[in-house]
């Protein structure tokens, strides 16, 4: 099968997604498949006739993750040219000379639904869910919307614009940015004061926040793929809350699956998980977050549509505990992606 994995771009999370399409190129090129790893927003600036056929490793100048996330501005100083597109030189090209792309995208642009409806229009297939579900999962505040109309436990929080005043009293409380993603711009405030640092930095990446109470307690994470639920894992920061680095930096922080939990609250977790992505309308795969109170009440934070799949993923970790590898993992992923196709 002959498959691009699109990677990078132009969002805060650009290294988590070049770091996730390599490891997905390299998974899918040792199955036997004829695989192109390609930058969005930088192209490819070869000869791309016979692309599929070049012996080459595409994944030699994808970098690890820093622990900060990438200026952009420098990235964008990197390519030739000034066009305005997001896609960068014969990357629609190769697209569409493939059988599938695999989404290795996160963050604006490539996990909100944009690229999913120009794919759409141009008739490239790709992996994961459509442009609808990506919008509605990917902006926090109609998720949270959508939780409440469909009884799914969320966080108390409030939907705030750069500007625009609001009333909040609640402390602690989490502030982040309405359509982001990694937990960047995301703070942890305990005053009003602290809250006011914690507003300033995160519109820093976005007009729209989303305020909420603060849930002490575990943190989890569900995986569903075709709408069933993987087993739930537990993710224990040793220093910290679950921030930038604390995801994508090893040693960070202590995964556990199958978490440690009492089958009624591991069948409720994944229950949840499943009520998610019905009501958020998802196809194929996602990976919902959770946090446990001390009460033992369950709360969904949110659903991410593309999640990593970077050597310290949550959801490749989920899909082993079932006796699926990682390779595995990426063909089931690319075979019911096929499948809104029929």
């Amino acid at each position: 099968m002959k498959i691009v994995v699109l990677a990078g771009g132009t969002s805060t999370e650009r290294d988590v997604s070049l770091s996730t399409g390599s490891m997905i190129y390299k998974a899918l090129k040792g199955r036997g498949h004829k695989v192109v790893l390609l930058d969005v927003y930088l192209g490819y600036e070869g000869e791309v006739a016979n692309i599929f056929d070049i012996e080459k490793d595409f994944a030699a100048n994808f970098g690890a993750i820093a622990e900060s996330n990438p200026d952009i501005a420098q990235i964008k100083r990197l390519r030739k040219g000034d066009s305005d597109s997001f896609f960068g030189p014969n990357v629609v090209d190769i697209c569409h000379k493939s059988d599938i792309v695999f989404l290795a995208l996160h963050g604006e642009n490539g996990e909100d639904g944009k690229l999913q409806a120009a794919f759409d229009l141009m008739g490239i297939k790709y992996t994961g869910t459509d442009y609808t579900s990506s919008a509605l999962a990917m902006d926090k505040a109609i998720s949270k919307e959508l939780f409440a109309f469909y009884h799914i436990p969320t966080p108390n929080g409030i939907h705030a614009k750069k500007g625009e005043s609001f009333e909040w009293t609640l402390f602690p409380c989490v502030v982040k940015v309405c359509n982001g993603g990694s937990s960047v711009g995301v703070s942890i405030a305990t005053s009003n004061e602290e809250m006011q640092g914690a507003l300033s930095n995160a519109f820093t990446y976005g007009s729209e926040v989303v305020i909420e109470q603060y849930i002490k307690g575990r943190e989890f994470s569900v995986g569903v793929i075709d709408g069933s639920a993987l087993p739930v894992i537990e993710i224990a920061p040793i220093d910290g809350f679950y921030d930038y680095k604390n995801k994508y930096q090893a040693g960070s922080a202590v995964e556990t699956c199958p978490a440690v939990l009492s089958n009624e609250l591991t069948e409720e977790m994944q229950k949840i998980a499943e009520k998610v992505y019905r009501a958020l309308r998802l196809k194929t795969y996602a990976r919902m977050d959770f946090m446990l109170s001390e009460q033992n009440e369950i709360f969904c934070l949110e659903a991410n549509t593309l999640p990593g799949m970077t050597p310290t993923s949550l959801l490749p970790q989920e899909a082993q505990v079932i006796g699926m590898d990682f390779p595995g993992l990426c063909e089931k992923i690319i075979e019911i992606s096929l499948n809104k196709y029929k």
